[in-house]
């Protein structure tokens, strides 16, 4: 691989001051804005959840209302899936998809700038609705009328902030699909494209084909609450259960938006650190591409307790096993690539890591939920709650660490510290299973999720989940300092931060030019 790229930071112009992040339209400072404010709202969603294991310590009511712990509980889950983790990944996907495949900037830069600021707006709405008369929406982030429907002010405004996200979400993809698809470097075809390149373009197809679905619903859900329409409404002999039949249309994709980015990190770090390529790299393009097929098919073993008929059952509870299948390949991919690799753990390994590990455990509590008469017997327990929170906390969220450690000298130009490092993932690991392993058991014993209280005998597990919370949040402030360190200076960073890395980012100094690849290298 060649790749032209200037290497003299005299002609590396670029805009200074406030007015540079407001009017950005290049990939890399958006990058940085998409994952900077992934980063605040990490902590603000975060402390919302510090409040829900603080009023969990014990029975009873201790510190919040049970509305109000209802707020919690609903704002906690949307502003992590719309706020944190799909800004987080939009971010690394605007830093890195055009350093990897050799472009020199997203399709539609200006259109790039709109997606990002769309998104402070959506989230001022969301986070604005705790100050009004009522309080934030308390409803449970999956929106289920009747609820939604007889809500105050801020159902419509949290309908309102879905709306604009949606459309974000939505010009992000056109973008990062016209870059991939027009924009790589001669000589990269779709089949030398890298992992994460891959697991983007699905998942922006993944989003283009979900969002206007989510954003149906809705919309639906507005005109119920005030164009008297019945869509959803019993009273006027609507149904409120096609609202979980589309939004779960929606919402099952979604799982697979929120971590296929994870397996394109993963993917990446797992070879650099094994110093091996990716073991079979072309079943995991087609494992990738099926997993988004089976996920429009499976929605329904969301809804196995609202009433549907065996015949429909048992074609959710097989299409659902079904995914296991590629998830399978994928996991396998990644043990053979590790398998007599020269393996060093530096903390973006550890992370990778410890997502292959935990993730297959949450996979596994998913298959058990797949089985139509166990997930009966499950629903809306703290079952539930534990496998969610190990996919989506050790599976997507230890990626979005695994990547920002990973790529963090290429984006500052400086090294992190290692210790440091290190420390956050030992006590991120530790007390994430210390917070989710015993929700498992609770869920056995069958305590409901979304209450505030509970009765006596699930007092020590809750004790326990509450202490794992209290240190897992705490341990995340490690992590902002080795940010902020590493922005502020450290060591050098060389181009190729890491011995076994591959791929044209690496081509480029560290930090990477302002311009990079002005001239488009040739990929042999």
């Amino acid at each position: 691989m060649d790749a032209t790229h200037a290497h003299d930071h005299g002609h590396d112009h670029h805009p200074s001051g406030l007015m540079r992040w407001v009017k950005t339209t290049n990939h890399k400072d958006i990058g940085t804005l998409y994952l900077w404010f992934a980063l605040i709202m990490f902590f603000f969603a975060g402390s919302l959840a510090m409040m829900i294991r603080a009023e969990l310590f014990e029975p009873g009511m201790q510190f919040v209302h049970p509305e109000f712990f209802n707020q919690l509980t609903t704002m906690h889950g949307l502003i992590m899936i719309f706020g944190v983790i799909m800004p987080a990944f939009t971010g690394f996907a605007n830093w890195q998809v055009p350093l990897m495949i050799g472009a020199p900037d997203m399709a539609f830069p200006r259109m790039n700038n709109w997606s990002f600021w769309l998104l402070p707006v959506a989230a001022i709405f969301l986070i604005g609705e705790f100050f009004l008369p009522g309080g934030a929406v308390a409803g449970g982030w999956t929106m289920y009328p009747p609820l939604f429907i007889q809500g105050g002010v801020s159902y419509d405004l949290t309908i309102f902030a879905v709306h604009i996200m949606g459309a974000s979400s939505i010009m992000g993809s056109i973008n990062i699909i016209t870059t991939i698809l027009n924009m790589r470097a001669p000589g990269m075809t779709m089949m030398k494209m890298p992992m994460f390149v891959w697991t983007w373009l699905i998942t922006a197809y993944l989003l283009i084909a979900t969002m206007p679905v989510l954003a149906g619903a809705v919309t639906m859900l507005l005109t119920d609450r005030h164009f008297g329409t019945h869509f959803f409404n019993a009273a006027g002999g609507g149904d409120p259960v096609m609202f979980q039949h589309i939004f779960w249309f929606f919402g099952h994709p979604e799982v697979y938006i929120l971590i296929l980015p994870a397996f394109g990190i993963i993917s990446q770090i797992i070879p650099t650190f094994a110093r091996k390529p990716l073991f079979g790299y072309a079943s995991m393009v087609y494992a990738t591409g099926s997993i988004a097929i089976l996920s429009f098919i499976v929605w329904g073993h969301h809804m196995f307790t609202v009433g549907m008929p065996a015949a429909g059952q048992l074609f959710f509870m097989y299409s659902t096993m079904l995914i296991a299948v590629p998830t399978g390949v994928k996991v396998f991919n990644w043990v053979a690539t590790m398998w007599k690799g020269s393996m060093t753990f530096e903390t973006p390994m550890l992370f990778a890591v410890a997502f292959v590990c935990l993730f297959t455990m949450g996979g596994f509590s998913g298959l058990v939920l797949a089985i139509t008469p166990v997930d009966i017997q499950l629903q809306d327990t703290y079952y539930v709650v534990a496998h969610f929170h190990y996919v989506l906390v050790s599976g997507a969220l230890f990626s979005i660490f695994a990547g920002a450690y990973y790529w963090l000298p290429k984006w500052t130009g400086h090294m992190y510290d290692e210790k440091l490092g290190k420390l956050h993932f030992w006590l991120s690991v530790i007390s994430m299973n210390i917070l989710f392993f015993p929700m498992h058991f609770l869920g056995l014993a069958g305590m409901p999720r979304r209450v505030p209280d509970y009765a006596l005998q699930f007092t020590q597990f809750n004790q326990i989940a509450s202490i794992g919370g209290f240190i897992f949040g705490a341990s995340q402030l490690i992590f902002l300092i080795v940010v902020l360190k590493a922005v502020r200076g450290g060591a050098k960073a060389t181009d190729k931060v890491w011995e076994g890395a591959e791929g044209l980012e690496w081509t480029v100094p560290s930090p990477a030019p302002y311009h990079t690849f002005e001239t488009a290298p040739m990929v042999k």
